[in-house]
């Protein structure tokens, strides 16, 4: 969309701008709360643990961290109750599969006791904060409001089926919502789970540089005003960040199971990209990976010839090196709370803390881009969408569009290349593609095996300390990998008219 936009000189109107704002920053809330409690939360929570929990001692733990209502005795006894009622039955249901007892767990009893009932909690919240995708995209996810030149999501307050005073209301109490658990139960919590695991601090660095493509544009789409800065760091340097160069980016295929035409030892800007795929993985009765091959069907993005990590940990270093006053605020009373020092950042618990402060951040702000929304619909504002490009007539014979976006796991971005009035080629990078990318034709390693370099493993049966630091990045292969028919043959065509 924005490379779209991008390729042909579309401006959105204001409302477009405040309504993807909205919608990006709800999504960030309820996925980076759903990657601590129901995705990553296990690797550090020992749930049969919590059986061993006094109830009046939780709620003493919990009292002592936050005013959340949900902390009398009485509450825990009912979630350690609930949780008996699984370990008797034999099926562990949603807790299925860890590896409960593992020498690597830290928690005392009480505070597993406390992160399952968050857990469960979390579930039932998760599903009003993501009311707002419902409210003005339609569904989630893949919201349905997008357009080229701005939302389909119409705003007048004389119309029920429109954007609304109503509708205003009902977003700013989804919006309060959102921030009260972010602030009263995520937040100490991570605070309380890290505080046990600061050896953490020191494991799972990766590869040291940082990219953030930056985004929620306050005017227009000028990166010079998103609210998380765009920027690089390189070397873990908390000095001001270097300037992106979109044009610095480019892609190895030298261990991806993938070809170029001009051999994959060369490196591609995505604008010439190429999707040829090459696979030369284990045949039946399939042995293991050759790593000095090809091993991967992700790419290998590099930026100035070098793996960079993107994601929470990647802006949040961004922003707090940018002077952003509330990123540094919040970071520095993680870092005090915990008692560590900013090199505490570059780590597995860095990536931990930083998705929380982000959030944290977001979930601020989001009320003050509602409060923007519906200052525009008093002075009469109701544009969210700019048509004037729509017409073919008035679009080039050849025009190159790059767009980005930070998607809650990292910078996202696509490059599509128009020509006739017709997608001649286009190519897109997603945030696993950069983190869990294979080694590229110089041997250097991506940020997931760099990041897992030295990481002690009690148990080889039971790596639960690899999980944690893969979960850490919160991948997502499924988007990473390119979608290819292995025959060749087309799948679909999709004709302009």
């Amino acid at each position: 969309m924005r490379a779209v936009e991008n390729a042909l000189g579309i401006q959105i109107p204001d409302n477009a701008r405040l309504i993807r704002n909205i919608i990006e920053a709800a999504q960030y809330v309820q996925d980076h709360v759903i990657h601590f409690y129901h995705l990553h939360a296990l690797d550090w929570v020992d749930i049969v643990s919590a059986l061993d929990a006094d109830p009046a001692d939780t709620a003493a733990l919990a009292q002592s961290i936050s005013d959340w209502p949900k902390s009398s005795a009485d509450y825990f006894q009912t979630v350690k109750d609930r949780l008996s009622a699984f370990v008797a039955s034999g099926q562990l249901g949603l807790f299925a599969n860890g590896y409960w007892g593992h020498p690597a767990y830290a928690l005392p009893p009480e505070a597993n006791l406390m992160a399952v009932a968050h857990y469960l909690e979390a579930l039932d919240w998760q599903k009003e904060i993501i009311k707002i995708h419902a409210l003005l995209g339609g569904k989630n996810p893949h919201l349905q409001t997008y357009l080229v030149g701005g939302m389909a999501v119409p705003v007048n307050p004389n119309e029920q089926s429109a954007i609304n005073a109503h509708t205003i209301a009902r977003l700013k109490s989804w919006a309060r919502m959102g921030l009260d658990f972010v602030a009263k139960v995520y937040i100490p919590d991570l605070l309380a789970v890290a505080s046990f695991y600061k050896d953490w601090a020191g494991l799972g660095g990766g590869v040291g540089n940082y990219l953030a493509y930056g985004d929620f544009p306050q005017v227009g789409d000028d990166p010079n005003t998103f609210f998380l800065p765009r920027g690089v760091i390189f070397n873990k340097e908390l000095s001001p960040p270097k300037p992106l160069d979109e044009q610095a980016i480019k892609e190895y295929v030298a261990h991806s199971w993938y070809a170029y035409t001009e051999g994959d030892q060369v490196a591609k800007h995505p604008s010439e990209g190429e999707t040829q795929p090459n696979y030369t993985g284990p045949q039946p009765p399939y042995d293991f990976l050759n790593t000095d091959g090809k091993y991967s069907w992700l790419k290998s993005p590099r930026y100035q010839d070098a793996p960079m990590e993107v994601g929470p940990l990647a802006r949040m270093l961004v922003a707090y090196a940018s002077g952003h006053a509330r990123v540094q605020e919040v970071v520095n009373m993680v870092l005090d709370t915990l008692g560590v020092g900013p090199e505490a950042l570059f780590s597995t618990l860095g990536r931990v803390a930083a998705r929380g402060v982000e959030t944290l951040v977001l979930a601020e702000q989001l009320e003050n881009w509602i409060d923007e929304l519906a200052a525009n619909m008093g002075r009469g504002d109701w544009a969210v969408f700019n048509g004037d490009m729509w017409e073919k007539k008035n679009w080039p014979d050849e025009a190159y569009g790059w767009g980005s976006t930070e998607a809650p796991r990292g910078a996202l971005g696509h490059w599509v290349h128009i020509k006739n009035g017709m997608i001649a080629n286009y190519q897109a990078i997603v945030p696993s593609t950069w983190n869990a990318s294979p080694r590229d034709a110089n041997g250097q390693r991506g940020p997931y095996e760099a990041a897992l370099i030295d990481t002690p493993v009690a148990d080889p049966e039971q790596p639960i300390e690899i999980l944690r630091t893969v979960h850490s990045f919160d991948p997502c292969m499924a988007c990473a990998v390119h979608v290819v028919d292995g025959r060749g043959r087309e799948v679909t065509r999709i004709k302009i008219v």
